[in-house]
């Protein structure tokens, strides 16, 4: 689609790899369309990365673990923070440099699912934790007065990535598979929203063409 100068909102994206994936084919896409003769900057594309949906996963397989306690809640902004760090190595280069020259723009992320579902944890965080250039964040109107009414704003997505990545080594060390994690919610959300478009097409009206 992008290929044919369409703009393309790429959704339900859980995994660093799989975001890797959406990335490559963006750009593959973009050099089709300009060796078409097609005008870059036309085109505008974002990844919707799912954000909160990994911790409440994630949580679950941590409960009633004590000495993982320190674990949880952690997980959705370090594997966001991966991501984004995937987004600057990508939109970076002369692959990157080529297209920007041609007039293209880069497929932003887009922060999806960034309410916070556990009621023991800021309420702010997952957009206070992912505050960086290029991005979208897409809330719900309680945390977007939330972070109107006590949020804090800074540059927070490039920082300690390091540790991000260390945090998500420590899950794998202590059996959370965050592949089988992040697949598991693709295939529930895909399921989800497939289900909603056939009900959104059985409940149109039908339409009644009268005869000339």
């Amino acid at each position: 689609m992008i290929a044919e100068g369409a703009n393309i909102n790429v959704t339900l994206v859980f995994a660093v790899e799989r975001y890797a994936k959406v990335v490559e084919a963006f750009l593959a896409g973009l050099e089709e369309f300009r060796e078409r003769g097609g005008d870059l900057r036309t085109v505008q594309s974002v990844a919707s990365f799912f954000v909160s949906r990994v911790d409440t996963k994630v949580d679950a397989l941590l409960e009633g673990k004590p000495e993982l306690a320190e674990l949880m809640g952690k997980a959705a902004i370090a594997n966001s923070k991966l991501a984004y760090e995937i987004f600057t190595q990508l939109h970076d280069g002369p692959r990157w440099d080529r297209l920007r020259q041609a007039g293209a723009s880069v497929q932003r992320c887009l922060w999806a699912s960034t309410s916070t579902k556990n009621a023991r944890y800021r309420d702010v965080m997952y957009v206070e934790g992912l505050i960086g250039p290029a991005t979208i964040n897409t809330m719900p109107v309680a945390t977007f007065e939330a972070f109107a009414d006590h949020g804090r704003a800074e540059l927070t997505l490039q920082k300690d990535v390091e540790g991000a990545r260390r945090m998500l080594e420590h899950l794998a060390i202590h059996g959370v598979d965050l592949a089988a994690v992040t697949q598991e919610l693709e295939d529930e959300g895909v399921a989800g929203f497939a289900k909603s478009y056939r009900e959104s097409i059985e409940n149109l009206p039908k339409v009644k063409v009268s005869p000339r």
